[in-house]
């Protein structure tokens, strides 16, 4: 077993990838590029919007601003040495670069999980607390609650990459996914992983159903506020001011449960590369579009910013 576990050290693995040179993968890696560079743009945008405006310094953008960070640090962990593999034809990836790979993106899924969870309790307090809303979701409780869900996701990165990573590896090196998944990974080892596997649905079970069914309570509680207002104005937006959240809730955790949570015997790893694609990619960029076409105020100074340009331009 030491021999194998060197053996991976020194030679690293092969990902299998999700396209091959035909003409329609040729096409699907061309959109998944131009998703990519979308997720980029956005995000940034997002984020230098949030931080710019002072109007936008509310806990609702401060906990968006985290979760476009996070969707800026997740296509930049997995999309770029994909796109890299793909384009040289070489599909190698070293140990290290492996265990890195599985540290950001266990820790940033993780983190994505519970801040979206949390965030449903913001929603929650503006809504059926409002005057009380300012102390309720204070500066300092804005950036406890930011703060768990990095610690919490970083540290269950951490232990899914040292255990990942502590495995040996002496049979075939071939990953068959697109970027080093911890799952894909433990079909390699050559060694008994029952353990690992009770311990890995044990994080997938505190990161992923822990703050869903967090967000199940908040939104039946939002839903008993909103039936007891008598204004309909009043009722349409408070029910907006949630859609948003409850968009990115859906795409998010589907694509994460319906990979995670399987029992075994379902999975099948073509199924597993593509809804991957979904959450590794597509989400971050449908992300910063939910939030900015369906909300006023993020348009409002989005144009203003425009504006400005245009008035600079002509002077």
């Amino acid at each position: 077993m030491r021999i194998g576990l060197n053996q991976s050290s020194l030679d690293g693995f092969i990902l299998l990838g999700i396209f091959s040179h035909s003409q329609t993968d040729l096409i699907l890696f061309s959109v998944v590029m131009i998703v990519f560079t979308v997720a980029l743009c956005g995000n940034v945008l997002l984020i230098f919007l949030i931080y710019a405006d002072p109007r936008l310094h509310t806990p609702m953008y401060f906990f968006l601003s985290q979760l476009s960070l996070m969707d800026l640090m997740l296509v930049c962990d997995i999309v770029p040495k994909m796109a890299v593999n793909f384009l040289s034809g070489r599909k190698s990836i070293s140990f290290v670069g492996c265990g890195i790979q599985i540290g950001f993106f266990v820790s940033l899924v993780g983190s994505e999980g519970l801040l979206l969870g949390l965030m449903a309790y913001d929603r929650y307090v503006a809504i059926s607390h409002p005057l009380h809303y300012p102390i309720l979701m204070s500066q300092r409780v804005c950036l406890q609650i930011a703060g768990s869900s990095w610690t919490f996701g970083i540290i269950d990165g951490m232990i899914q990459m040292v255990g990942a990573m502590s495995l040996p590896y002496c049979g075939s090196r071939n990953v068959d996914h697109f970027f080093c998944e911890v799952p894909a990974l433990l079909k390699l080892a050559c060694a008994d992983t029952s353990i690992f596997d009770t311990l890995l649905f044990a994080c997938c079970v505190f990161m992923l159903l822990l703050p869903f069914s967090f967000i199940v309570a908040s939104y039946a509680r939002i839903l008993g506020a909103v039936l007891h207002m008598r204004s309909a104005q009043a009722r349409k937006k408070a029910l907006a001011t949630c859609s948003s959240h409850l968009t990115a809730v859906s795409l998010f955790y589907g694509a994460a449960m319906f990979i995670y949570l399987r029992p075994r015997r379902y999975r099948a790893p073509s199924h597993d590369k593509v809804v991957s694609v979904f959450y590794t990619v597509l989400t971050p960029m449908l992300n910063p579009l939910i939030y900015s076409l369906r909300n006023q105020e993020v348009m409002g100074s989005l144009r203003k910013r425009l504006d400005g340009c245009r008035i600079g331009d002509q002077h």
